[in-house]
């Protein structure tokens, strides 16, 4: 017999990098499930792990076991640290994504660090970890495995979009939950935004500032990536390989990126969120890029666009693979096919007890 209630943390690193998300989640399946978070932090990477884990997607497979063992260490301090500091007695497990450096599906490779076996034995509480390599290995992207919590527990909107790293969204059609990611966001914004100069472009008050050059917008927009299908997703590899080299051609002003890039990205969404009167539902550091919003509800103009709590946008990805490590404990599905194109639905995660 399975229980009611479950009391999780939920930990969360994207690839924008910016920190390390940790919340106290308390779960309850009464009447199907419901959520509180309760204590929610982030800790910000020091300037040397910034510096680690921009390189690492470079680095050799002994380089890449060495930093894999690092940060496992250091995540697990970091987690201890929260535990302590919040006096969390109450711990069911504890559901860790770690941290993406390698993520190429269709070579059958992804790799989030932080997710060693040790990490339990330094915390010393149940552990579930390492969520996106199964379904790889079912033939799937890994990605995003965020839409079951969407379908879970966002049931009530048309689009579950998170704005992070990347733009991913997830929506009902047909009565199956379909999901991917749509392009970079903050992986492209706060790259330009640091050439400037500053952490991140803050309220987009940067790019508002620039104007969109038109070929470098078509040429974007053109990228083979957004005219394939789903499933499909997006790593620092695209960004990498496709994104920079072509922004780096235009000899323009970086707030003129800024804000071209900003134009892209609002196009992309735009053109999958095609439901008239719909309601709109982001998360993610990306909600308070305000010109980006802007720029959206410009291309949408009869979509609601729904911004909840501060926590709920800042912590909905620890948040729900808190929910994934707690259906992987009951043995229950939580990575959809539908989603990523693997084989089969399936439960996905390795459990250190």
């Amino acid at each position: 017999m399975f229980k009611e209630n479950y009391n999780v943390i939920g930990v969360m690193s994207g690839t924008s990098l910016d920190g390390i998300d940790l919340a106290y989640i308390k779960f309850n399946h009464t009447n199907g499930w419901n959520f509180e978070i309760h204590q929610s932090e982030t800790i910000s990477y020091s300037e040397g792990w910034l510096i680690l884990l921009k390189k690492a997607i470079h680095f050799e497979k002994s380089e890449l076991d060495e930093l894999n063992n690092s940060y496992t260490n250091f995540l697990a301090s970091i987690i201890s640290k929260f535990i302590s500091k919040n006096n969390l007695t109450e711990i069911d497990a504890i559901c860790s994504h770690g941290h993406t450096i390698l993520h190429q599906p269709q070579n059958g490779i992804t790799l989030q660090i932080g997710n060693l076996p040790i990490l339990q034995k330094l915390i010393n509480h149940t552990i579930v970890c390492d969520f996106r390599v199964q379904d790889v290995q079912l033939g799937g992207q890994g990605a995003p495995l965020v839409p079951i919590g969407d379908e879970i527990l966002f049931s009530d909107y048309d689009y579950c979009l998170n704005l992070g790293g990347f733009s991913n969204i997830s929506f009902n059609e047909n009565g199956t939950r379909i999901a991917f990611d749509i392009s970079p966001v903050n992986t492209v914004l706060n790259f330009y935004a640091n050439e400037l100069g500053f952490p991140y472009d803050d309220c987009g008050n940067l790019a508002k500032l620039g104007k969109v050059n038109q070929d470098l917008l078509n040429q974007l927009n053109n990228l083979d990536f957004y005219k394939s299908a789903y499933p499909k997703s997006l790593g620092m590899e695209f960004v990498n390989q496709k994104i920079f080299p072509l922004m780096n051609s235009y000899s323009i002003d970086l707030i003129d990126k800024l804000c071209t890039f900003v134009e892209h990205i609002a196009i992309q969404i735009a053109a999958i969120c095609t439901k008239q009167k719909s309601k709109l539902f982001i998360t993610g550091g990306g909600v308070y890029n305000q010109f980006l919003i802007e720029r959206l509800q410009n291309y949408l103009p009869s979509t609601k666009i729904v911004i909840p709590d501060d926590k709920t946008i800042q912590f909905k990805e620890a948040l729900i693979f808190g929910l994934l490590g707690v259906l992987r404990l009951r043995n229950e599905i939580n990575v959809l096919a539908s989603v990523t194109g693997a084989k089969k639905n399936h439960s996905s995660g390795n459990i250190f007890k």
